[in-house]
């Protein structure tokens, strides 16, 4: 949300949503957005990409600043069980430098990812609870 509403990643609809917040009341949304649960991943799917999903992320060490159970922390987000499509978006974006973060880890970790591997990378992250 600060990166929205200093502009530091540009989706019009958030930074003006975002426009005018205090840090404080940003805290305060932010402690209310962090209670809610965690979506509900998409069903199993296919073994082999599910393993191939699996093996990119263990590779990429994604399970590393993301954890073990790609839960996320602090201001390293969540991605087990989010939307396939919007998680293919975020990878091309990070790795194509369009997406920014607090620094540049995704774009390097993404360097050597194919747009293939990025699919199953997204597959398998969807199907994670």
């Amino acid at each position: 949300m600060l990166m929205f509403r200093d502009r530091l990643r540009v989706v019009e609809i958030m930074n003006q949503m975002m426009q005018g917040f205090s840090n404080d009341e940003l805290q305060k949304l932010a402690d209310i957005v962090s209670k809610l649960p965690p979506p509900e991943p998409v069903s199993s799917g296919d073994a082999a990409r599910l393993q191939a999903g699996r093996t990119i992320a263990e590779q990429n060490r994604c399970n590393f600043c993301h954890q073990t159970n790609y839960s996320g922390d602090r201001n390293v987000p969540r991605i087990a069980g989010q939307r396939e499509d919007y998680l293919v978006k975020a990878l091309r974006e990070y790795k194509n430098n369009t997406r920014r973060g607090y620094d540049a880890s995704m774009a390097d970790v993404l360097y050597s990812v194919t747009d293939e591997q990025i699919l199953d990378l997204a597959y398998f992250l969807a199907r994670q609870r």
